[in-house]
C-alpha cells in the first residue's frame, strides 16, 4: 500500500449544521497520523477552478470557532454542474467533461492527493467518485443532511440540528397561538421524507402533522381541529412537510417550480374559509433549519464520522461510505449506498406510534 501523505477533504450538496465538526475530525485524525490535510472549496469546484481554491490545514486552523458555527468553511456546492466555472472578475467559462476531468487529475497531481474525504450525499459521493477513479485516487463519504433520509444510515450529520430548530419555533409558535387563540401551521423542509417533519412535531409537541409517507385526509385534518376546539382548546399547532401533496393529490412548488414550497400556505387558506371561523397563520420555516450552531448530537456523529473516514483510509479502503447503525459507526460500499432507496418514515415504526400516542393526527387510510 502506498505511504499517505496528503488527502483532501470537501463539502458537498445542501449545507447544514454540523459539517465544520466533520471537517475538523477528518483533519485532526489525519494530521494525528502525519499527513497533510488540504480543505478544498466549494466542493470539487475547488479542484476544476484555475487558480485551484484550497487551503492547506494546521492545528491551529481550528482554534477561531469555526466548528462551533453551522454552514461549511470550505463553501459548498449543489448546482449539480462544476463544468460552468466563474472567474474572481465575474465572467463564467464552460467546460466540457473531458476538460473538467483534465482540470481535476491535474489538480490531484499537483496537490499529490491520496485520496478525498467528500461529506455531502451519496449523489455527490457518486460523481466525486469517478472522478478520483479517473484520477487514480480514493475516495471515502461521509453524509450529510436535515431530511435524514440518506440511504444506509440510521442517522446523517445536520439532522439533529435542523430538529431542534422545528422545535425551538414549535415552542415559540405556541405562545403566540395561545395569545391569539390561533392555529398556527408550521412548514418544514425534508422533500420527499417526513423524519424531520414527524420528529419535530413530536418534540414541539404538535395536534397534527402530515407527512408525504402516511396519507390523510382534508376532512380528517379538520375533524382534529374541530375536536380539539369542542373540547375546549382554542389555538392549536400543524406541522407540514413541504413534499406532501394536496388532497388533490398535487404538490405545491416555490417560485422557482423547481423545489418544493407553499403547502402550508394551502391549507391556511382552506380552513381560514371554513364555517368554523380558524384564526390561521402559516409560518415556512425555510433555510433557517440550514442553518444554526450544531447540537452536541451532531457535534459526536460527525465527529465519529470523520474519525471514521480517516481510519478507512489508513486501511487502504476506497469507495466506502461511513454510516451509523444500531448504535455503532461503520462503513458500507458505495456501489451498495446507491442501490438502496432513501429512507423514509416507517408508517409502522415507533415514531409513527409515539405521535399516535400522543393523540396526534398524523393520517389515515383513503377510503
Amino acid at each position: 500500500m502506498a505511504q499517505i501523505r496528503k488527502i483532501g477533504v470537501l463539502t458537498s450538496g445542501g449545507d447544514c449544521a454540523g459539517l465544520n465538526v466533520a471537517i475538523r475530525a477528518v483533519a485532526f485524525a489525519a494530521m494525528k497520523k502525519g499527513w497533510e490535510v488540504y480543505g478544498i472549496e466549494n466542493a470539487t469546484d475547488g479542484l476544476i477552478a484555475r487558480p485551484m481554491r484550497y487551503r492547506k490545514f494546521s492545528f491551529s486552523d481550528f482554534d477561531f470557532p469555526y466548528a462551533r458555527l453551522g454552514g461549511t468553511m470550505l463553501g459548498t456546492n449543489n448546482s449539480g454542474n462544476s463544468n460552468i466555472q466563474r472567474s474572481a472578475d465575474g465572467s463564467t467559462e464552460e467546460l466540457t467533461d473531458e476538460e473538467a476531468l483534465e482540470r481535476f487529475k491535474s489538480a490531484v497531481n499537483e496537490l499529490g492527493l491520496y485520496a478525498l474525504v467528500v461529506i455531502g450525499g451519496d449523489g455527490s459521493m457518486y460523481i466525486t467518485s469517478q472522478f478520483c477513479k479517473k484520477a487514480g485516487i480514493k475516495m471515502i463519504g461521509i453524509p450529510k443532511t436535515i431530511d435524514n433520509d440518506a440511504p444506509g444510515t440510521d442517522e446523517a450529520i445536520g439532522f439533529a440540528t435542523a430538529r431542534n430548530v422545528v422545535m425551538d419555533a414549535l415552542d415559540k409558535l405556541d405562545t403566540t397561538a395561545n395569545s391569539h387563540q390561533r392555529l398556527m401551521i408550521l412548514e418544514v423542509m425534508g422533500r420527499g421524507a417526513g423524519h424531520l417533519a414527524l420528529e419535530g412535531a413530536i418534540a414541539g409537541m404538535a395536534d397534527i402533522c402530515l407527512i408525504p409517507e402516511i396519507p390523510y385526509t382534508y376532512e380528517g385534518v379538520l375533524s382534529k381541529l374541530r375536536h380539539l376546539w369542542s373540547s375546549g382548546r382554542t389555538h392549536a399547532l400543524m406541522v407540514v412537510a413541504e413534499g406532501i401533496k394536496t388532497p388533490e393529490g398535487k404538490n405545491v412548488y416555490s417560485a422557482n417550480g423547481r423545489t418544493f414550497g407553499g403547502v402550508g400556505n394551502y391549507f391556511a387558506d382552506r380552513l381560514a374559509k371554513e364555517k368554523d371561523n380558524f384564526n390561521v397563520r402559516c409560518t415556512i420555516l425555510g433555510h433557517v433549519q440550514r442553518g444554526g450552531t450544531p447540537v452536541s448530537r451532531d457535534r459526536i456523529l460527525a465527529s465519529a464520522f470523520g474519525v471514521h473516514a480517516v481510519s478507512l483510509l489508513a486501511k487502504g479502503l476506497t469507495d466506502r461510505v461511513v454510516v451509523a447503525h444500531q448504535g455503532k459507526i461503520s462503513d458500507m460500499p458505495l456501489s451498495k449506498v446507491l442501490k438502496i432507496v432513501r429512507t423514509a418514515v416507517n408508517p409502522r415504526g415507533e415514531m409513527v406510534k409515539t405521535a399516535l400516542g400522543l393523540g396526534m393526527y398524523i393520517g389515515e387510510k383513503k377510503k
